[in-house]
């Protein structure tokens, strides 16, 4: 039976929010004097951490929400915002007895648009219902709309996976030379997630091989030395060609390389030369 908070003149409640960022991390905070732990998670005092009214409907418009707060835990930081690594985290807010511990989600969803003011930070949360506006029907194209190793494509990533150490760094080009069993073409259109220095836990895209190394799409830190571990995802550039004859997949091949274009209409027949 679900509790039913606030019947009473005097409670001990607190509201938490839980952060699980997309790199792994998972973070609690909760508007109490004091840490709690409960549900197997600590939750940081963050009283400068205040939610909005929170507005929850029947119908299948999606849910609003706000939070807004301080930078005043060591656990959030501008840099971090800057960076992205909040940006689509996993987010609960619910209610917590810190005396008893009982607690109770009330809201779910994901951090969307995070906008930096002084001191302190507003985001804004999107509802789980906002799922349902999204078309569930796919569109033809004549490349692969599968993400490479995910739903769709059925390859293992294991295989496609492989550990790294950073070599050379070219700074000037954002981009770094890297110590793989993996061919530095092969790695074009994969990413780099850093396993330690200074941006630990991020990810990054790869979008060129060149002579000064692997291209990445988000700026290296300054502090970025060489020796640092990294693991590295092997890229597709989703066509039939490549499904067939690098990775034998072509039975998996989302997409339609032979149905005529919406310019099927607007040939006509040319002589030969």
């Amino acid at each position: 039976m679900t509790r039913v908070w606030f019947s009473a003149a005097l409670e001990t409640t607190a509201a938490f929010w839980r952060i699980f960022r997309r790199d792994g991390i998972a973070l609690g905070f909760t508007s109490h004097d004091h840490d709690l732990w409960f549900d197997g998670l600590l939750h940081r005092a963050a009283p400068g951490m205040v939610p909005s009214s929170i507005r929850k409907s029947a119908d299948f418009e999606p849910d609003s929400a706000e939070v807004e707060g301080v930078l005043s835990h060591a656990a959030i930081s501008a840099a971090d915002l800057a960076a992205g690594r909040f940006d689509g985290a996993q987010l609960r807010i619910g209610l917590v007895d810190w005396a008893s511990g009982d607690s109770e989600v009330i809201y779910a969803g994901t951090l969307g648009e995070i906008a930096e003011e002084e001191l302190g930070f507003t985001a804004q949360l999107v509802s789980r219902k906002a799922e349902l506006l999204r078309d569930p029907i796919p569109r033809t194209s004549p490349s692969c709309r599968a993400e490479f190793c995910g739903p769709g494509c059925n390859l293992s990533p294991v295989g496609f996976t492989h550990e790294a150490l950073v070599g050379d760094i070219a700074f000037a080009a954002n981009a770094v030379v890297l110590e793989t069993a993996a061919a530095a073409d092969d790695l074009v259109g994969g990413f780099i997630r850093w396993l330690d220095g200074p941006q630990a836990g991020s990810r990054m895209g790869i979008v060129a091989a060149t002579v000064d190394g692997l291209v990445l799409d988000a700026p290296l830190d300054p502090a970025l030395a060489p020796g640092a571990a990294a693991m590295v995802r092997e890229g597709c550039d989703h066509t039939l060609d490549t499904c067939a004859t690098r990775f034998g997949n072509a039975v998996d091949f989302q997409g339609e390389p032979f149905l005529p274009g919406n310019d099927m209409i607007t040939r006509y027949p040319v002589p030969a030369p």
